[in-house]
């Protein structure tokens, strides 16, 4: 099976999720939930978790692995934000009133943030709503399989400050696989977190790409003690 059907299979898998609970969302672990969402201000956003053949960066893993030449793509955001300033992410943003459904959302911001050509894009399909409850918002992720790669860049640096392609086989060895921990007064928050060339990816994505990997049986164990603290201000968690 070629990793663009085991993509559309895990879609597929999920699918059934949403038509059995139309209303369902992933919730975040609950070692990460720093307060709870409110439905009924939650807007909505979609991100563009696109899946490609590795550029010419070759991954830096030793370890042998079935997808030593996949890569993904993400954006840093830019340190001036407001929300989630600094983090890693995948492209992606609010759905806006004219965009036609959250896909478009996807590739639109996507587009905005990396100058990627969508035309080069096949959308593969959406994965359950996930909550982000910190900033309270409701995720669409949308994969997308790159089957013909642009170049991307960053757009507009007041968005972002890096746009860089993380290959598959580093964010599977288990050596870049940390926890991510937050301390918050009285409590410890904690959830699984990637350390990669390009940057350290933790909160909201590191916990839809873990799940990801999981459901695809792709995986490899590690060692969840492995902890690293995050520092951040009340309101800044991802």
């Amino acid at each position: 099976m070629s990793v663009r059907e085991e993509l559309l299979a895990m879609i597929q898998r999920k699918a059934h999720l949403v038509d059995a609970d139309p209303e369902a969302a992933t919730k975040m672990p609950e070692s990460w939930v720093f307060n709870q969402l409110d439905p009924y201000k939650a807007k909505s956003a979609a991100v563009l978790i696109l899946f490609g053949r590795l550029d010419d960066i070759p991954a830096t893993s030793n370890l042998p692995s079935v997808h030593e030449d996949l890569d993904v793509l993400f954006v840093t955001r830019a340190n001036t934000l407001r929300k989630h300033a600094g983090q890693v992410a995948f492209p992606g943003g609010k759905i806006d009133p004219e965009d036609k459904d959250a896909i478009a959302a996807a590739v639109r911001e996507a587009q905005e943030e990396t100058g990627l050509d969508p035309a080069g894009v096949e959308i593969l399909g959406v994965l359950p709503d996930a909550e982000l409850p910190v900033t309270n918002f409701i995720v669409t992720p949308v994969i997308g399989w790159w089957h013909a790669p642009s170049d991307v860049f960053v757009v507009d640096v007041a968005e972002s400050s890096t746009v860089f392609r993380a290959p598959v086989a580093d964010l599977l060895d288990p050596s870049n696989r940390v926890t991510s921990v937050v301390e918050r007064t009285d409590s410890t928050f904690s959830a699984p977190a990637f350390d990669v060339e390009g940057g350290f990816i933790w909160g909201f994505t590191a916990i839809v790409l873990d799940r990801i990997f999981n459901d695809l049986g792709w995986t490899v164990p590690w060692d969840q003690s492995r902890e690293v603290p995050i520092e951040v201000a009340p309101g800044k968690s991802s």
